[in-house]
């Protein structure tokens, strides 16, 4: 069907709707019919696919070569273990990672796109995967367009319509028939239409959805193009090259221990089997597990401090984030902005009443004040309550009961905060909205842009048309010509002494807006193109936004934890500064010995940059005012991009927070980029995560969960290398000194495989602590041991080698009569061993001392459940036969425990000696 070409009434009728929308049983019905209005992005995993990807592991394929090699030669005992090692990691493998993708599944439902829709006549938000042909949906500024759709009725709107185009450059729109045009048009020269996937930079419309789901122009695409593979992690790839160094290091270590035990004459069977054990009990191969869980958890835990993730890679880099640049409004305020203090006619005022309340009035030196018609006064609060889109709605409650005096009725606030601030200020000063649209019918309206920093609406009035601007101070007194006096005449504008009285509001913190009149066409049309300079100035009012408390508290917490917060905000400088103060931003991000600052400096962390200072320097002299200051203000979109450019440059990682279309160039460049959910779904689609309650604490709380879950993996990895290192280290030893095998080839296997399978896995669950909280970030390119992690496993791989052949030497006394006993006494102490090292891997820096045991419950039932299963095979007749297994003196057991113990002191030693003692001591 080609709607382009058709009238408004003429689509309607071909998709069998009106200006009132679907009914809900309609919808329902064309819902059955069309299916659900999204698109597939590739096929879904089956429970098979990710069965079959728990084999192709390097270290897995290592596994399956051993248990061809002992099928071969009928080692039967042997391969029973292998397989059991590959059956107990595939299954907790698919079983976490099947979970895994589920959770994800789950948590980006709680961000799917809405749409605005009219059904039954009553306009509504519904989950945009249940849209139809046929439905009426309202589309604005900051929104994705839901569908494909043909405009009804068009008010400024332009839509950047790049995913389908190419074309960066917004399109505007219109709603009439192209009726001579050709039926082959492009996409691109559709300009009375709307496709799915496409943003709308500006204005709004109604409009009816002629397509969904694979029907849509990008809906074609996606079903033209192939599907993309899946995303590899910055942390997958490392542990990919890690396991394939691990792979092809093990792989020669059991070579050589198995031609060494040869050349020394021992049974080359017996050689080949112990090069298969050394080879599986090397490898870790809970490593892909733990990964997948830390991974998952990490996720998990994300969406329960409300961060949502999008995008997996900001798993891990979260956790190297330097810098986080933040919007203010609604991020570290509380996003409830509250008129304070007005200035009209030369007067200050004072409002009183505090939050989202009709309480309050305008006072004047602690008086209340009558407000006349006509005064600068009037018009200050009339401006603010007509040039504005925000509704106060009254709540299900109100409805039912008219008898509330106003101070006590319910509503809730639809629209930008500062807007509804502005209709609460008008109310408290008796002016009734709905009285005053009777008089001054709106006809048309300009909305807020960014780059004009002004809104505009225009009246009917028996005057003539009347024109109410509303914006950023600096601007409308440039668009002015004369100013409102008291007594009500126009006098000479003095723009410096209006400029003084802004900043000084500014000064307290205060969001300022300036409002101003002007009257005929003449006029209208010069606003309209930003043009007009003969307005006529009537006053100032001042906002207060309170910062959030639990944003302060984050910010603090990011010093602590080395992470620089960067405020941007549309604020004048002076209200910038003086916010910024109030939440801690002079404060230094406290990497590595960092001194206290000196008052002047902290001082100039607090003089904001603005957006025309921005303009006029250099890289470089940028790069230094950036090095200065913490505070941005008046920002365009564009200068936050350089923004996050030059920190990149600067080897920064950057994280950065928004929730408008013009955050999304920096949303889309920074390495983490956190929309709001309150925000835009052009800035969510822009974003690696979103941030449900709209909180700068909550982006916080992800930073700390990516730090957690990778330290996770890092210290399961070192906790498997080393007592794999080990296992290698008391073969290899025997060998060259000529001893019987301290281990046989099943006992390692054992060893590794059911008292070491559960303590891995279970070191994804430890949480985080404030030692991790509050050291700097990790260097991005650090790999997943440091320098200090590779030096601890060498020295804890010689020292349990040293305590289990000890073990053995007292046990076997040089006897072949004691070697049952010998084995299985070194076993024993080699899997105490790890149960205590297990403990020792919950933190890289803090004691064990310091760490309680309930913390992670997980992990001390794990070692419990592993210990317990092995001393049960000690002493039942079916593993003694198939594992060699003699029952153990309690002399034994004790000195085997004690030897075990002394894996504490190693590593308590090498943490007091190796790490700062900054962080021994949190």
């Amino acid at each position: 069907m080609i709607w382009y070409q058709k009238s408004v009434e003429d689509v309607l009728g071909e998709l069998e709707t009106d200006r009132q929308g679907l009914t809900d049983k309609e919808a329902e019905s064309r819902l059955r019919q069309y299916g659900a209005n999204k698109i597939q992005k590739g096929k879904e995993i089956s429970a098979w696919q990710v069965l079959i990807h728990q084999f192709t592991s390097p270290l897995i394929y290592v596994l399956l070569g051993a248990l061809v090699v002992t099928l071969v030669i009928q080692s039967w005992a042997d391969a029973i273990v292998i397989g059991a090692v590959l059956v107990i990691n595939a299954t907790v493998g698919f079983i976490q990672e099947y979970q895994a993708e589920s959770a994800v599944q789950s948590l980006m439902e709680m961000i799917t796109p809405k749409a605005v829709v009219i059904r039954d006549g009553k306009r509504r938000q519904i989950d945009s995967k249940d849209l139809v042909p046929g439905d009426i949906v309202h589309l604005e500024a900051g929104r994705m367009i839901p569908a494909d759709v043909r405009l009804l009725e068009v008010q400024s709107l332009q839509v950047n319509e790049s995913t389908l185009t190419g074309e960066s450059e917004p399109v505007n729109k219109h709603d009439d028939p192209l009726e001579d045009a050709a039926d082959d048009l492009t996409t691109a020269d559709q300009d009375n239409m709307g496709f799915m996937g496409t943003a709308v930079t500006s204005g709004e419309a109604q409009a009816v959805v002629t397509a969904t789901g694979k029907k849509t122009k990008i809906g074609q695409i996606a079903e033209e193009v192939q599907e993309a593979g899946e995303i590899e992690t910055p942390l997958e790839r490392r542990i990919r090259r890690l396991t394939k160094w691990i792979t092809v290091a093990i792989l020669l270590v059991a070579v050589v221990a198995s031609t060494l035990g040869w050349l020394a004459g021992r049974d080359p069977v017996d050689m080949v089997l112990l090069g298969v054990a050394l080879a599986v009990a090397a490898i870790p191969a809970g490593l892909p597990i733990v990964v997948t869980v830390a991974l998952a958890l990490g996720v998990s835990r994300m969406a329960k401090r409300h961060a949502v993730i999008r995008n997996l890679p900001a798993v891990d880099t979260l956790g190297s984030t330097t810098v986080i640049i933040s919007d203010k409004t609604g991020t570290i305020t509380q996003n409830q902005m509250t008129v304070r203090r007005i200035f009209a006619g030369h007067e200050q005022y004072q409002v009183s009443g505090g939050g989202l309340s009709f309480s309050g009035e305008i006072r004047q030196d602690d008086t209340a004040v009558e407000i006349e018609e006509k005064t600068p006064l009037w018009y200050t609060l009339v401006t603010g309550c007509l040039c504005n889109d925000a509704q106060l709605r009254k709540s299900d409650a109100e409805k039912h009961d008219q008898e509330k005096s106003k101070e006590g009725e319910e509503f809730e606030p639809v629209g930008d905060p500062m807007e509804v601030a502005l209709l609460l200020a008008a109310s408290k000063a008796g002016i009734d909205r709905r009285e005053l649209e009777k008089s001054y019918p709106r006809r048309k309206t300009l909305p807020f842009r960014t780059e004009r920093r002004y809104m505009a609406t225009f009246h009917d009035d028996e005057e003539g048309p009347l024109v109410l601007v509303k914006g950023a101070p600096e601007k409308i007194i440039s668009m002015c010509a004369s100013q409102l006096s008291g007594e009500g005449r126009e006098d000479e504008l003095d723009g410096e002494y209006l400029v003084e009285e802004s900043e000084e509001l500014a000064g307290e913190g205060l969001r300022v807006l300036a409002m101003a009149i002007g009257r005929g066409e003449e006029l209208a049309e010069k606003v309209g193109d930003d043009e007009a300079d003969d307005l006529v100035f009537v006053g100032l009012q001042g906002m207060l936004d309170p910062p959030r408390q639990s944003a302060v508290e984050a910010i603090d917490n990011c010093h602590r934890s080395g992470i620089r917060v960067v405020m941007v905000t549309g604020d004048h400088g002076r209200t910038a500064s003086a916010i910024a103060g109030k939440i801690h931003l002079d404060q230094p991000a406290m990497r590595g010995g960092t001194e206290p600052l000196d008052e002047g400096t902290r001082e100039k962390l607090l003089q904001a940059c603005s957006g025309q200072e921005i303009k006029r320097l250099e890289d470089d002299e940028f790069d230094a005012r950036l090095d200065a200051t913490n505070v941005f203000a008046r920002v365009e979109p564009l200068q936050k991009l350089r923004l996050v450019n030059r920190l990149k440059k600067k080897n920064e990682i950057v994280a950065v927070t928004g929730d408008g279309v013009n955050d999304a160039p920096a949303l889309k460049t920074a390495h983490i980029g956190a929309a709001m959910g309150a925000g835009t779904d052009v800035a969510k689609d822009a974003s690696d995560m979103v941030i449900t309650d709209n909180n700068f604490a909550s982006v916080y709380a992800a930073v700390r969960e990516g730090r957690t879950a990778f330290r996770n993996i890092r210290m399961a990895t070192f906790f498997l290398l080393s007592t794999g290192a080990a296992d290698i280290l008391i073969i290899l030893s025997a060998l060259i000194a000529g001893w019987p095998l301290p281990l046989l080839p099943a006992q390692i296997l054992w060893c590794n495989v059911v008292t070491n399978g559960i303590a891995d896995v279970a070191l994804a669950f430890e949480p985080g602590e404030r030692a991790l909280y509050e050291s700097k970030p990790r260097p991005p390119r650090e790999g997943v041991l440091n320098a200090v992690l590779l030096e601890r496993l060498v020295l804890v791989g010689i020292w349990l080698t040293v305590g289990t052949l000890a073990m053995f030497w007292w046990k076997s006394g040089g006897a072949a009569d004691n070697l049952d006993e010998a084995r299985t006494a070194a076993l024993t102490t080699l899997v105490l061993f790890q149960k205590v090292h297990v403990f020792n891997c919950r933190s890289e820096s803090v004691s064990i001392f310091k760490k309680s045991l309930m913390t992670n419950k997980l992990l001390f039932l794990g070692v419990m459940a592993s210990l317990g299963i092995h001393v049960a095979a000690l002493y039942i007749p079916l593993t003694q036969e198939l594992l060699r297994f003699t029952p153990l003196s309690a002399s034994t057991w004790a000195a085997a425990s004690g030897i075990a113990a002394t894996a504490i002191i190693v590593n308590e030693l090498h943490k007091h000696f190796r790490t700062p003692a900054t962080e021994q001591g949190r």
